[in-house]
């Protein structure tokens, strides 16, 4: 079968796997930043290494690239209003959206949700870049986590 996906068509079918919401952080020059993670997952458990892709275009970029770190945030059941503020649909934008109190940090100094399921802590260790798309390779080096029950994205809606 030789037909071409689109875009739209990839969307859709990725949707079908139910994967843990997550927001990605790092803390650069101008402060925190974060983005809604659209791929987070392992990449090797020797060395423990996580993968991450992050759009050319999206602001929290320049962070991951000048602190050279990442978190990895798994976003608690209920926490639709952050999911949204992440994601660029609220009404916060960049720093404002990390609100006093709500976030810690681990052992790189990325910012990390306080009320996460998990974080996963990675000291950038590669970016690679692929078609509009940077693949951050990090390596952990510290994680925390709870008993909560996670946010779950399927088929373009959450559980």
């Amino acid at each position: 079968m030789d037909t071409e996906i689109d875009a739209k068509t990839f969307w859709k079918a990725i949707g079908c796997r139910a994967i843990g919401v997550a927001i990605v952080t790092a803390k650069g020059a101008d402060g925190p930043a974060g983005f809604l993670a659209l791929s987070a997952t392992h990449l090797a458990a020797s060395p423990p290494m996580m993968m991450v892709s992050i759009g050319l275009t999206t602001s929290a970029l320049g962070a991951v690239r000048q602190s050279n770190h990442f978190a990895i945030n798994y976003v608690p059941k209920g926490a639709d209003a952050l999911v949204k503020e992440f994601g660029g649909q609220g009404s916060l934008k960049g720093a404002d959206r990390f609100l006093p109190g709500a976030w810690g940090e681990l052992k790189t100094g990325a910012p990390t949700l306080i009320d996460s399921v998990g974080v996963i802590d990675c000291q950038l260790d590669e970016l690679i870049e692929r078609h509009g798309t940077v693949i951050a390779l990090g390596r952990v080096v510290a994680y925390s986590a709870s008993m909560k029950e996670p946010l779950i994205s399927f088929r373009g809606g959450y559980m």
